[in-house]
């Protein structure tokens, strides 16, 4: 199985002289670096399967940053995006935070700012993927039960013994104790406590 690439910093800026000096500054991170002058371009060409963050310039020919900024929230884009502008004002940065951007910084940007808050975005990221995979572990592991162990599982997510669960579902009570180790087995569970915990996040949508 091959290695996971480190995360990638998209950045879109259409001065070439900032997308230089950024990308050698994110660099001493040891972050790697795509830039872009074209935010079309971007739009159409970067990896929305990759882990990193995006960078984006407010003020750009052609497309505005919140334009791009709008397009990649309505494709369900969910790497964390940086917007950078060299003339704020407060309705502008209002417009980024309501249309998703996880920061909003102002040229000259600060280094130590905008590293930090490269770095939070992207361990950010890195655990957003991380519970997405979770869950569809989690539902591929539940599809693998049967109607009766579904059963068992919400009554014992109840409280309920096997002995209880027996009479509820006019089973015998070894027959319950045989639904409940596999349960356990299916669900890849340690403990009741862990069980319960992930019929829980099941229910609500959440990754265990």
């Amino acid at each position: 199985m091959s290695e996971p690439q480190s995360p990638l910093i998209h950045l879109i800026d259409d001065d070439h002289a900032v997308r230089e000096s950024l990308a050698l500054l994110i660099g001493t991170v040891g972050l790697r670096v795509q830039d872009w002058a074209d935010p079309q371009a971007f739009i159409d060409g970067f990896d929305r399967t990759g882990v990193g963050a995006i960078v984006l310039d407010v003020r750009m020919p052609g497309i505005s940053g919140l334009t791009v900024l709008d397009r990649l929230m309505a494709q369900g884009v969910d790497q964390p995006v940086i917007m950078l502008t060299g003339h704020g004002t407060v309705e502008m940065c209002r417009r980024a935070f309501k249309s998703g951007a996880a920061e909003f910084l102002e040229k000259p940007v600060d280094d130590e700012q905008l590293l930090e808050a490269l770095q939070q975005a992207v361990r950010q990221h890195v655990r957003s993927r991380e519970r997405t995979q979770a869950d569809q572990a989690a539902r591929e592991r539940v599809a693998q039960l049967s109607e009766r162990e579904r059963e068992v599982l919400g009554y014992i997510a109840e409280g309920l013994t096997n002995k209880e669960i027996a009479r509820k579902l006019d089973l015998s009570p070894r027959t319950v104790e045989t639904h409940r180790a596999n349960l356990f087995a299916k669900l890849e569970c340690d403990s009741l406590a862990q069980l319960i915990r992930r019929y829980a996040s099941l229910l609500d949508g959440a990754a265990p």
